[in-house]
């Protein structure tokens, strides 16, 4: 078992497991005025379909300097609804604010939530239809859980 400090200065992988590349890959790929979801798409795409909540990790995780964007925005609930961010935050409004800035349509619900409708702009490839990158290009020396490969600290 590897305990992970993360020292003050010291640079983080870009990506902290091959799950999380892929992720990334993936929503790299959705265009511009669509959004496609956590649980019914993405984590599909990447080969994990029961793992929806590795999706929401991953972007609970990205960090907003990463290189090229990753269009997080675009990642809605398999309704089409936004997803909160807890209170006192702004995520959802973010999230709003840029999809309503590509020209995607937004609506309040009556209970203030925000939602996209997936009919119009919802993007569904077909698994295996889009890159999933290649992580060994990208990892350095973590294996593909996210690990240091044994024998090097963390």
């Amino acid at each position: 078992m590897y305990i992970r400090i993360l020292l003050e200065g010291r640079p983080r992988p870009a990506y902290k497991s091959r799950t999380a590349f892929q992720v990334y890959q993936v929503i790299r790929q959705i265009p511009a005025q669509r959004v496609t979801t956590y649980a019914g798409h993405i984590a599909k795409l990447v080969g994990m379909p029961a793992y929806s909540r590795h999706v929401g990790q991953a972007l609970k995780f990205l960090s907003p300097d990463v290189n090229p964007p990753i269009p997080w925005y675009r990642v809605v609930s398999s309704t089409g609804a936004i997803s909160s961010r807890g209170p006192g935050t702004d995520g959802a409004t973010r999230q709003r604010d840029s999809l309503l800035a590509e020209g995607v349509d937004v609506t309040t619900t009556r209970g203030g939530d925000f939602k996209v409708d997936l009919k119009t702009y919802g993007w569904f490839p077909a698994v295996g239809s889009v890159d999933l990158g290649d992580y060994a290009d990208q990892s350095g020396s973590e294996d593909e859980d996210g690990e240091p490969e044994d024998g090097e600290e963390s």
